[in-house]
């Protein structure tokens, strides 16, 4: 008898701790704009508004930058007397709600950041004790999406804390995105998929190509840093569960040429696409490479495969991901700091998927379409030949 009655409370343990998230939210890698990476704590309502009115007139909204996420600093640095957090009223004169109502009016959804441990990274209250409460007002004020980051966190199990606010969450009745922003340490990908739509892969990212930056206490990663990593971790990504490579940089410091390869890495990594820049002042350039709509298809492929990386040689890189119906996108990618030249013999060179089953026929003479030139470019019948120059890519969707 206390063998069966120990069993029934393990069962009933683990029904009360496994996460029931709100399936069917994320088919595809979320898109939007994250306010952090240019701006940190430095928000209010105004620039929300204002960033709000760009993702529509700057076609951002129709490209599928569907969530405006308000990152850290949002909040008051105390909660009120009830527990509750609370908007900082200066930056946030009109209340949370009222900028939430704004941007839903607009036609995006609303997200918004907190944090897994007692405080968030920048100090301010984080959710540690108050995920039933918290949870409560993001479904009050209709929230869309929540960033949960893992400061302050001393002597938190992080399956557990995450498991708990993912059953806040669904407790409360609103669905809405849930990004573990855990970055990597507790291995979420393992087990994050009953629990979010999404999870943090790394550090944070900088506006670097190929380094780190220093802290002091942590280093952000560069792009290809960050790439880097992902390869080994594909297999957990997939619809309604992704690999986060972290935001865009896009804008943000880089030359053009490696805003393109950023762009086109984390489309073949089927990466969650959140732009990173204050998009008020984004150059033409900088838009064009955000609303590639023939690189976004890439990323928002209904398969849902993250592409890997095919081979290395002298930091000449190929990458693949298979696509739907059959098609492939194929990127040629000069990691290095000189040219590169490249021969590539389609027929003389097997392209498999060995994780995801997925073959790239030889008998078959696929059409190149070239993604950033919007040209055909020949067939696989003959070999590509290229030079690339240092940090740029060349992109191809193979059509059948």
């Amino acid at each position: 008898m206390k063998k069966l009655i120990s069993g029934m409370l393990a069962l009933a343990l683990a029904h009360t701790t496994a996460a029931q998230k709100f399936e069917g939210l994320a088919p595809t890698p979320p898109m939007g704009w994250n306010s952090w990476n240019t701006f940190q704590t430095g928000i209010n309502e105004k620039l929300i508004m204002e960033t709000a009115d760009i993702m529509v007139s700057s076609g951002m909204k129709a490209a599928g930058y569907t969530y405006l996420v308000l990152d850290d600093g949002w909040m008051a640095m105390e909660r009120d007397s009830a527990g509750n957090l609370v908007p900082d009223p200066q930056k946030f004169p009109h209340g949370l709600k009222a900028v939430v109502d704004y941007v839903h009016g607009k036609g995006l959804k609303f997200g918004m950041y907190n944090c897994a441990g007692t405080l968030t990274c920048a100090k301010y209250p984080g959710t540690r004790g108050y995920e039933y409460q918290d949870a409560r007002n993001y479904a009050a004020w209709d929230i869309d999406y929540l960033k949960y980051d893992w400061c302050n966190t001393h002597g938190i199990n992080a399956k557990e804390a995450y498991t708990t606010m993912s059953n806040a969450l669904r407790k409360a009745g609103r669905p809405m995105i849930f990004s573990l922003c855990e970055w990597g340490v507790n291995k979420p990908w393992e087990w994050g998929a009953p629990v979010g739509q999404m999870w943090r892969t790394t550090e944070d990212i900088w506006q670097v190509f190929d380094s780190v930056h220093s802290h002091g206490t942590w280093d952000a990663l560069s792009v290809m840093r960050i790439a880097d990593i992902q390869d080994s971790l594909r297999r957990y990504s997939g619809p309604d569960h992704w690999n986060d490579p972290d935001m865009l940089e896009v804008g943000n410091g880089m030359t053009y040429t490696e805003d393109r390869t950023h762009f086109s890495l984390w489309a073949m990594m089927a990466a969650p696409l959140m732009a990173g820049n204050d998009i008020r002042k984004m150059t033409p350039a900088t838009k064009a490479i955000l609303t590639n709509k023939d690189v976004i298809a890439i990323d928002q492929d209904p398969l849902g495969i993250q592409g890997f990386k095919f081979s290395e040689k002298d930091s000449l890189q190929i990458w693949c991901k298979p696509l739907q119906r059959g098609d492939w996108a194929v990127c040629f990618l000069n990691r290095s700091s000189h040219n590169a030249a490249v021969h590539f013999n389609w027929k003389e060179t097997a392209i498999a998927d060995n994780v995801f089953h997925h073959t790239l026929k030889q008998d078959i003479h696929y059409t190149l379409y070239n993604v950033w030139t919007g040209k055909n470019e020949g067939t696989t019948r003959k070999p590509f030949n290229a030079v690339i120059k240092p940090h740029d890519i060349v992109m191809f969707r193979l059509k059948q």
